[in-house]
Formats: structure tokens, sequence, C-alpha cells
């Protein structure tokens, strides 16, 4: 099985980076596991031309990037996003990439597909005490996996969590976590 850890941040090396790591390695043990950073990847905004909800497809001109990300999902058994809060939501890049996945999106026909039986799992990090904030990134990667019928099993949000040590002291609530994927 194939296991996919999405650090949602644009920032490659910080909290998210850590527990991307955390994350992926313990998974490595049981399964083939791949990182990406969601910032390694150049795509622009979508436009919201509606074209690719009557071809599957989308028209812009950098489609292919989006296309190899979804490649990466489509390969993977389980998919774990974990994504730090920007002002109280994902990250602009992750929301931009969930914009650009409108062709695979279930709720207009025809519509791209990704394999079924894919397993999805949540992860949210803030700098302050603000659970219901983690919560909200929560639902967002939740309704967006929904929509790429990615079954969503579990998810986890830590507060107070704002640079690489702090992600350091919660490894053994991270690697509860794990235990569920």
């Amino acid at each position: 099985m194939k296991a996919l850890v999405i650090n949602c941040s644009p920032v490659r090396n910080g909290a998210t980076s850590e527990i991307v790591s955390i994350i992926s390695g313990e998974l490595g043990s049981r399964y083939d596991t791949k990182c990406i950073c969601i910032d390694d990847y150049v795509f622009a905004f979508c436009k919201g031309c509606r074209a690719c909800h009557m071809t599957a497809e989308c028209v812009m001109d950098d489609a292919s990037v989006i296309k190899d990300i979804m490649r990466e999902f489509d390969e993977a058994d389980i998919i774990v996003s974990v994504a730090p809060s920007y002002w109280a939501d994902i990250p602009g890049q992750y929301k931009s990439f969930i914009d650009r996945c409108t062709p695979w999106c279930n709720t207009h026909e025809p519509h791209a597909s990704i394999k079924p039986g894919k397993k999805g799992y949540a992860v949210a990090l803030r700098t302050g005490p603000n659970m219901p904030e983690c919560e909200r990134l929560i639902g967002s990667i939740e309704h967006f996996y929904g929509h790429l019928e990615i079954e969503c099993v579990a998810h986890l949000g830590l507060t107070s969590v704002e640079n690489k040590e702090d992600a350091k002291a919660r490894k053994t609530e991270i690697l509860e976590f794990c235990k569920c994927i």
C-alpha cells in the first residue's frame, strides 16, 4: 500500500514539515510513503471559467502541474494532508490547488476521477490555543476529500505549535494519531 503525505504549507522547513516528517517516518515502516510540498509546484489561480464542467479537463496552460499532483493522489491508497492555519484557514497555495481540482469534483458530469477506496486523514496546526480554528482547517480538507470521494477517516488538531521545536514536543501525540492510519 502507498501513502501520500502532503505538506500544505508554503514553508518547506517549518513546524508543518516537522509534523510531515514524523508522520512519514512512522508510516514508512508500514507503507510505501511519499511526501510532497504544495509549494514545490507552480500553478495559477483557477479563473472560474467552468470549461472543466463540460470536458473534465482544465483549459489553463499549466493544467499538467495539477494533473501531476492528482497522479500522486491516484497512486496513493492513503492521503494525509498537513496544513497550518493562515488567518484561520488553509494556506492560499493549498486552497489554490483545491480550486484547480474542479475537474475531479464529483458535483458535475463529466468529471475526472481517481481510483476509489482511498482513505484520507487531515492534520491541522496553529500557533494559538484555539481548537475551533484547527477544526475549520480540518473541515476544508475533509470537504475537499469528499468531493474526490476519498473516505475521511480521522483527523488531528494541534494548537500552540509555532515552530519545529513545538512540533517535536508533540511527537507522542502525533505518533498516537498515526496508529489509526
